[in-house]
């Protein structure tokens, strides 16, 4: 019998009250490091409108590992206005969860404590052509044991902050990803070769952070089924990944797809509207959206269209897996419910209607309004932060504001 996506679902030592989880997507609202009233009000909203948990996107482990300077960087001095944010979370019934990473060599940062940024192999850095730094360093045993002494930090002071949930965020081409993947890794030593081989690092930093605070909360992990270019990770890859990672013991596993600089059309299934990235305020994301799309193909979006990759993936393993890639109606996450997927994450259509679940399970709709524009996507550059173009923009106000 096929279960419902209504039914509660328990990750670790943490029960949910549904399965649909608001995925990580990049808000733009922690201006200068500082998470604002608009990232509170964005988070309380989708736990108000019926989510089982929401996560906070992009929570860097260090200054070092951010992308751009605007971005949460997790150290005691943000503890407050973290705090804001679960509380204000927990006050509807839902959980919160902290995606933790490091950018790696994916990095826009002026300033960085190291000549070049670190990656899984040294050489060329792709991203570098607009950043300015178009070399990466290969990261050594020190360098590594730094690191994952850092996500440790990073969860600790998450769960310190309220969480419920923390997400190693090991995919889209960041540190983690880095290692995961054969177009990054190139390393001869025992942390390079086939996936897994290259899983062996992430493994490492999901064990010791589970060892640190994997009785308290949940402890997820999210990885790329596909990652959308010729010399990237297969699904193959990914169900052998998905192997070592349940090995170790993560609670779940969050599946999604593409890379943010050889395949940013593969993460949403449908490219970027030329209109949007034309009206980027940020011109340094306006350039490499504009060389992206010189190579980008000619993608049409279509409900659920990572499932056959994440197929693959849950054959793989008998762990929990939450199935994440254009599940924005009843009737996709009724099929995602009957191929065994555990939970279902949704991104786009829950910033188009923070309410969507709640509607969904009175029955009021079927379908979200959500139209895959991507408009939401660039609107993160925005002195409002993302949100959907479709309607009112939110008051941009609460974003200059502290949260507390």
């Amino acid at each position: 019998m096929t279960r419902s996506a209504f039914s509660p679902l328990t990750i670790g030592p943490l029960t949910l009250r549904n399965r649909f989880i608001k995925s990580a997507t990049n808000e733009g609202m922690a201006p200068g490091g500082i998470p604002s009233r608009a990232l509170v009000e964005h988070h309380r909203a989708i736990a108000a409108g019926g989510a089982a948990m929401t996560t906070v996107a992009y929570c860097a482990v260090s200054a070092d590992g951010r992308t751009f300077e605007d971005q949460i960087h997790l150290h005691r001095g943000i503890l407050p206005h973290l705090r804001a944010l679960t509380d204000a979370v927990h006050a509807h019934g839902a959980a919160a969860c902290a995606q933790i990473t490091h950018g790696g060599a994916f990095t826009f940062l002026k300033q960085l404590s190291t000549r070049y940024p670190l990656s899984a192999s040294g050489g060329f850095n792709a991203v570098g052509v607009v950043s300015g730094r178009l070399l990466r360093t290969q990261m050594d045993a020190a360098q590594m044991e730094l690191v994952t002494q850092q996500f440790v930090d990073g969860a600790r002071l998450a769960v310190e902050a309220g969480f419920d949930a923390v997400e190693l965020h090991m995919g889209h081409g960041y540190l983690l990803s880095q290692f995961l993947s054969p177009g990054y890794n190139k390393r001869r030593d025992g942390y390079g070769g086939d996936a897994v081989a290259r899983a062996r690092f992430p493994a490492q930093i999901l064990r010791r952070v589970l060892d640190a605070v994997g009785t308290r909360v949940a402890v997820t992990c999210k990885i790329g089924v596909d990652e959308g270019f010729r010399k990237g990770g297969t699904a193959e890859d990914a169900a052998a990944i998905a192997r070592v990672l349940e090995h170790e013991g993560a609670h779940l596993l969050v599946l999604s797809g593409g890379m943010n600089v050889e395949s940013p059309w593969a993460i949403f299934g449908s490219p970027m509207p030329r209109e949007a990235v034309e009206n980027m305020q940020n011109t340094v994301v306006k350039l490499s959206t504009r060389l992206m799309r010189l190579i980008e193909p000619k993608v049409r979006f279509k409900p659920l269209y990572l499932r056959e990759h994440s197929l693959k993936v849950r054959s793989a393993v008998s762990m929990p897996l939450a199935y994440l890639g254009g599940a924005q109606s009843m009737d996709a996450v009724e099929q995602i419910m009957a191929d065994g997927f555990d939970a279902v994450t949704m991104g786009r259509a829950l910033i188009h209607d923070a309410r969507l679940v709640q509607r969904f399970a009175d029955g009021s709709t079927r379908v979200s309004g959500c139209t895959a524009c991507n408009r939401c996507v660039v609107s993160m550059y925005t002195p409002a932060g993302t949100h959907c173009v479709i309607g009112p923009a939110p008051d941009a106000s609460l974003n200059a504001m502290p949260a507390v």
